[in-house]
């Protein structure tokens, strides 16, 4: 049995990880990188640079990207966090899982964790119609722009690929994105079918 926390140093916190709820006494200090691999044993969140430079611990937190290493573990407390590990719907891969596996977006395969969850991100944040740095429209009005080359390159910035697998990278980044607009086409018809019925 773990020791109880000391109020100076230790939290006992509850994180809320793929789904499943963990109860941890955790040092203030620990990082959400540390203990997602340290303490859950959930490993497929890597630790490259640990200075928020690299994306390998990119995580999601409540839908949002995030480099686990520069997050404290008790101020993800109540937020829901996703790994990689979290992203397969059972047998099923993510739709840029399997992209990534259909075209090779990896090599030596260490930062692929972290590009899958920004990935998964980017393709939401686009849908949602946030501009990028490349946006030539930033107007709302103007809707989403094209995800071209340019804006995936662009979004995907923050991650790096020591392997330089980037060509991959982008073309799963579009493939999986034509996928996830296609299943969203898809359940939103079959929801006004089950509408009208």
């Amino acid at each position: 049995m773990a020791p109880p926390p000391s109020p100076a140093h230790d939290s006992s916190i509850t994180l809320d990880v793929n789904g499943d709820k963990h109860t941890l006494t955790v040092d203030h200090r620990t990082t959400l990188l540390d203990a997602l691999r340290e303490r859950l044993d959930l490993t497929g969140t890597k630790k490259g640079c640990d200075q928020g430079q690299c994306g390998a611990c990119t995580v999601l937190l409540d839908g949002r990207r995030t480099v686990a290493c520069l997050q404290l573990a008790v101020a993800a407390e109540g937020r829901a966090i996703t790994t990689v590990e979290g992203l397969a719907d059972g047998d099923r891969l993510h739709p840029v899982q399997q992209a990534f596996l259909d075209l090779d977006g990896y090599q030596c395969g260490y930062c692929t964790p972290g590009q899958i969850c920004s990935a998964v991100a980017v393709i939401e944040e686009h849908a949602a119609g946030w501009p990028s740095a490349v946006t030539g429209d930033v107007r709302p009005e103007a809707g989403p722009p094209p995800l071209t080359d340019d804006e995936i390159r662009e979004r995907m910035s923050g991650n790096l690929c020591r392997c330089s697998a980037y060509v991959s990278i982008v073309q799963a980044v579009s493939r999986a994105a034509a996928t996830v607009r296609a299943e969203s086409a898809e359940a939103t018809a079959v929801g006004a079918e089950e509408a009208a019925a």
